[in-house]
């Protein structure tokens, strides 16, 4: 070999015997590292979110060598198809479009926003709604039906109220689906001390935040697979929304905090 490649032989015994530089060996380690936290995530998080979680435990490295390191070991983002978007404009004849998507809110429990999407299994569709705190983008709120009945969205703003106990009016904010306009939904609405407010008809981008975590939730766990069972898919889903998401997923929006952290801290502060 070595004289096909016209190196000398000491040269070459040399070579295997080297010490790894320090480079090296903190790429062994920060490889290490990033797939633990690539798994951690379900092998949903890129090189941006992996460089914030190993600043926070203290290494200092950059996004950029951290990204070079991911791309040469084959380390990515496992993302599902992305279904295309359609708009329309229809206004809403029973509750107008009070939030106009103004997606901030400077104090939990002030908008709050609403929607159901489903899910597929092999004993059929699981319809999942999910009420989302637009303070910090927290699941507040959510439910799992086998049918796509009001009782579902009911039963996730039960929850929200429960678990947040608002001591003032929250806007709550829907798309026009049948379920966010009956009377049941109305009565309840007034009962729960909630405004209600509605995107125009069609138009996803009026409700884009619960949009977006769906679109997240399908992409970084579902994945476009069907799950065996219903319970099945109830407890993955759980596992996702109050273990990873609520509490660990670093979210964009909080400054590359999760949920649950960045209320902690701002409480504190």
């Amino acid at each position: 070999m070595c004289r096909v490649l016209k190196i000398h032989p000491s040269g070459f015994y040399a070579w295997i015997k080297a010490v790894p530089g320090k480079r090296k060996i903190e790429t062994v380690v920060l490889l290490e590292k990033i797939r633990y936290y690539w798994n951690e995530s379900n092998h949903t998080y890129g090189s941006p979110r992996i460089y914030k979680d190993l600043r926070e435990c203290g290494h200092r490295v950059g996004e950029n060598r951290i990204a070079k390191i991911m791309r040469l070991n084959g380390i990515a983002v496992q993302r599902a198809y992305r279904k295309p978007r359609y708009k329309a404009s229809i206004p809403s004849r029973l509750f107008p479009n009070t939030l106009n998507r103004q997606f901030t809110a400077e104090s939990p429990n002030k908008a709050w926003v609403i929607d159901t999407t489903y899910v597929r299994t092999l004993q059929g569709w699981v319809f999942l709604t999910a009420v989302v705190d637009l303070y910090s983008r927290m699941v507040v709120g959510w439910s799992m039906k086998t049918s796509n009945h009001r009782d579902g969205v009911m039963d996730a703003l039960f929850m929200a109220v429960k678990r947040r106990r608002p001591s003032s009016r929250v806007l709550i904010h829907s798309d026009q689906g049948s379920q966010f306009g009956s009377d049941d939904w109305k009565r309840l609405c007034e009962r729960l001390n909630l405004d209600p407010s509605m995107s125009r008809r069609g138009n996803c981008w009026d409700n884009a935040v619960i949009e977006s975590f769906f679109s997240t939730l399908k992409k970084e766990r579902i994945r476009d697979i069907a799950y065996p069972t219903v319970e099945s898919a109830k407890e993955d889903i759980f596992e996702y929304i109050e273990v990873f998401y609520n509490r660990k997923r670093r979210h964009g929006h909080n400054g590359w905090l999760s949920p649950l952290e960045f209320e902690v801290r701002k409480r504190a502060s």
